[in-house]
């Protein structure tokens, strides 16, 4: 039985995020459903009070559920959408009409529900993670509010997601690789098994472009629980795109026709995807109702995703990614490759421990000229001289600077920027990435403050003693 205390009820967002924090960590994985099931019913289950799509996958997740959320909403439906992790402010896990909750709001949703959590804690062997607390958040606010449909984003693999405690009536897989190992496998067929859990019986799901044994198993998941499949290349795909000024033109077959020259605001091949997915996704929750040009049209050229290849500001170009796996830097690169031509590009990376860092920077290496380590915020962030250590085996001493401060680290990265565009600060860039919180707190950073005036001379200073560290980067500034 579970000893956690009875929650106070907050007062302010941050009190809720206090809360949230003292649960156990949504990076934690389960196999249960147990506990989001004894809530929600003590809550009148409000998850049966709306349709639902559900996205699982690796990467891809928020952006394609950004852009289902957007085409239905073109529709005059109203729609509730739950993500995870958030960027910048945890209301963005919550949103319903496009917006996310305001502060009072999402205040209100944790109130909701907080009477009923030690309820739950004391009936169960471990008490509610933060993560299963906000899907009941969500779920409970869709209920009220009432929402005509949900996009909802699964946390952390998929059949003990607890956001799989409802049953969708179209699933999404998003492209399937490595990450999360500890928790769902050390192949991208052990975690295809954990994400094929959202494919239920009877259902539909929209399959992005997989490895052929990824794809074995959801296929034969789907044929287990007598689920249809509609495959990207067979039953939708992208016909065409081209790189345009602020992101893509693109031509998109879906499931009842083609929609041609659609303007996309995103950069990337994995975008055009993500979109078509969407498409898709929005024609079989539909059924046979086919969706006009014009409003496919105008819904696309409306989507935006914050964090992702986000363009926060000029001279030099500041990019924020929030690629934290291999797979997704190898998406990122690639699309610095085919939108843009700066003369050089200086990244800025601070990653997670837990995380696949060698293959991460190994990815980043052939677009970046220098690479400034750093780290964010969390407990969880691998220290920027660990990370630093990794970096020069891989891009050698002279292409790695540490500064473990993320806003002193963005700005010597804009000062590189400058040298390396040979004084031209309009030609080069600063790719800031490595991870949702990283990119997340650069972006906040660059929303409201200042220079604080870290030039490039002084950017190879290790604030951390660390002698063995100092013999890779020779780091003493005198000798700068």
């Amino acid at each position: 039985m579970s000893e956690t205390p009875a929650p106070r009820l907050a007062a302010t967002i941050e009190e809720v995020w206090e809360a949230l924090q003292s649960r156990w960590p949504e990076t934690r994985l389960e196999p249960s459903l147990d506990r989001i099931r004894a809530l929600l019913e003590i809550l009148g289950d409000p998850q049966d009070a709306f349709r639902i799509i559900q996205l699982t996958g690796t990467n891809g997740k928020t952006s394609t559920s950004r852009m289902i959320d957007t085409l239905l909403r073109s529709l005059d439906l109203r729609v509730g959408r739950f993500t995870s992790p958030h960027v910048e402010r945890i209301n963005e896990r919550i949103s319903i009409d496009g917006e996310p909750l305001s502060d009072d709001d999402f205040v209100a949703a944790f109130n909701d529900v907080a009477h009923y959590l030690s309820l739950v804690d004391d009936d169960q062997p471990h008490p509610l993670s933060f993560f299963e607390t906000t899907v009941g958040m969500a779920y409970a606010k869709f209920a009220e509010a009432p929402v005509d449909v949900a996009v909802v984003e699964v946390g952390l693999g998929g059949g003990w997601d607890a956001t799989n405690v409802a049953d969708a009536d179209v699933a999404v897989v998003t492209p399937i690789s490595i990450d999360h190992a500890k928790y769902l496998g050390e192949t991208p067929v052990a975690i295809a098994r954990e994400k094929a859990g959202i494919i239920k019986p009877g259902g539909v799901a929209v399959i992005a472009e997989q490895g052929v044994d990824v794809a074995a198993v959801l296929d034969q998941h789907a044929a287990e629980v007598g689920a249809r499949l509609l495959w990207e290349g067979t039953d939708f795909a992208v016909v065409s795109r081209t790189p345009a000024v602020g992101g893509q033109i693109i031509t998109l077959r879906g499931l009842h026709g083609t929609y041609e020259d659609l303007f996309l605001p995103l950069y990337g091949a994995h975008q055009a995807q993500n979109a078509a997915a969407a498409l898709a996704a929005v024609e079989a929750f539909l059924g046979e109702t086919v969706l006009g040009d014009e409003l496919v049209r105008d819904a696309f050229a409306k989507v935006d995703s914050p964090g992702r290849l986000e363009i926060v500001r000029s001279s030099p170009t500041i990019l924020l990614d929030a690629a934290h796996n291999p797979a997704g830097a190898e998406a990122t690169v690639a699309a610095l490759e085919d939108s843009f031509s700066f003369s050089g590009v200086v990244g800025v990376i601070g990653v997670m421990a837990d995380k696949d860092v060698e293959g991460l920077l190994a990815a980043f290496e052939p677009v970046l000229e220098h690479l400034v380590v750093t780290q964010n915020s969390t407990e969880r962030a691998l220290p920027a001289v660990e990370l630093a250590k990794i970096a020069v085996e891989l891009y050698g001493e002279e292409r790695v600077s540490v500064v473990p401060r993320l806003a002193d680290a963005i700005d010597a990265a804009m000062g590189l920027s400058e040298s390396s565009a040979g004084g031209s600060i309009s030609e080069g860039a600063v790719l800031v990435t490595g991870s949702v919180v990283t990119a997340g707190e650069a972006r906040t950073l660059l929303g409201t403050r200042s220079s604080s005036g870290v030039s490039a001379a002084t950017a190879r200073v290790v604030p951390t003693s660390d002698p063995e560290l100092e013999a890779y980067l020779e780091a003493d500034a005198d000798d700068d």
